[in-house]
């Protein structure tokens, strides 16, 4: 019996993933803005802190504004919509994240299956992992800092599934039709969204530079991957292992050197060695998180790189021709 599908439902799904796009766009503009006029925040912040102040007759102390010092421009005040880019852009990935998490129900509900069962979904909804990590780690951390980068990952993301990857919703393989989806791809999804966010730290502790003012220090940016990939480790270990025992009920075989499952192993090697290098005395900073990059790149290659260019089981999800 043929699978009906809901196509206003599906459509819906399809206009607010490219609504999601678009509110990601705009939020790394604001995130963007807050960076450029930190420099000018952190140096008004650092001359009112060193300028003496001055004490009159009567005991009182007041400001007393410096002069430009020699030799240096006058750096004038940010404007006010300037400090306001920072809350309206985080208000604004809040709104995409919500329409990103209705894209994605809304799509399951069309076919009546759980919404990853391609390579489309599955890079929609590891994009939406990627920007929940960023968010939830806010609220704890306050990596506000990281907003740029990674709604414009996400933005890149879902504009390359859209455009190269999409096919319209429908039924998939009878072995995609198991609680094991559910169960085996969820912590994928979830483990490579918070592997995204080590990544894009790892790439900023590289490229920056130590007179740099409008990114954290290196010691940030490394204490967010490390947290990262502490919560992914075990939730990709725990992929590994429920990808097993799918696919011993699915094939009757918990390994079988499929081009995925070795990839999905290498990727849990490498980051079983950044962590063994990370917990070492005395291998830290850019030694560790070179480490780090590589099983980025595995993962990487894992969940684009197999599929496009390698055949296997796992060929289900490869690109639409």
């Amino acid at each position: 019996m043929p699978v009906e599908v809901d196509v206003g439902l599906a459509t819906l799904s399809d206009q607010l993933t490219l609504a999601t796009v678009l509110l990601y766009i705009v939020a790394m503009i604001g995130y963007a803005l807050d960076l450029g006029f930190g420099r000018v925040r952190s140096t008004a912040k650092a001359r009112a802190a060193s300028e003496p102040a001055l004490v009159t007759a009567g005991g009182e102390t007041v400001d007393t504004p410096s002069a430009p010092r020699e030799g240096t421009p006058e750096e004038k005040a940010p404007p006010a919509w300037a400090l306001r880019a920072a809350p309206v852009a985080l208000g604004l990935t809040w709104l995409g994240w919500t329409a990103h998490l209705v894209a994605i129900l809304t799509r399951g509900w069309a076919i009546g299956r759980w919404p990853w069962g391609n390579m489309y979904e599955f890079v929609v909804a590891m994009c939406f992992a990627a920007v929940s990590a960023f968010l939830f780690m806010h609220l704890r951390y306050r990596n506000l800092f990281l907003g740029a980068f990674v709604t414009v990952a996400a933005a890149l993301g879902l504009g390359f599934s859209v455009r190269y990857l999409y096919v319209q919703a429908g039924p998939v393989v009878p072995a995609l039709n198991s609680y094991w989806v559910a169960i085996h791809v969820s912590a994928a999804i979830i483990a490579s969204g918070l592997f995204i966010m080590a990544g894009v730290s790892g790439i900023l502790f590289l490229v920056r530079k130590d007179s740099a003012v409008r990114l954290p220090s290196r010691q940030d940016l490394e204490r967010v991957a490390h947290r990262a990939i502490v919560v992914g480790f075990p939730i990709w270990t725990f992929a590994v292992i429920a990808g097993a025992l799918w696919a011993d009920k699915a094939w009757g075989r918990y390994w079988g050197w499929d081009p995925k499952e070795i990839w999905a192993f290498i990727t849990w090697i490498a980051y079983a060695a950044y962590l063994h290098a990370r917990a070492t005395a005395g291998f830290k900073g850019k030694a560790a998180m070179i480490v780090q990059l590589i099983a980025f790149a595995c993962l990487m290659f894992n969940l684009v790189g197999v599929n496009i260019f390698l055949g296997g089981l796992h060929s289900y999800a490869e690109v639409p021709g």
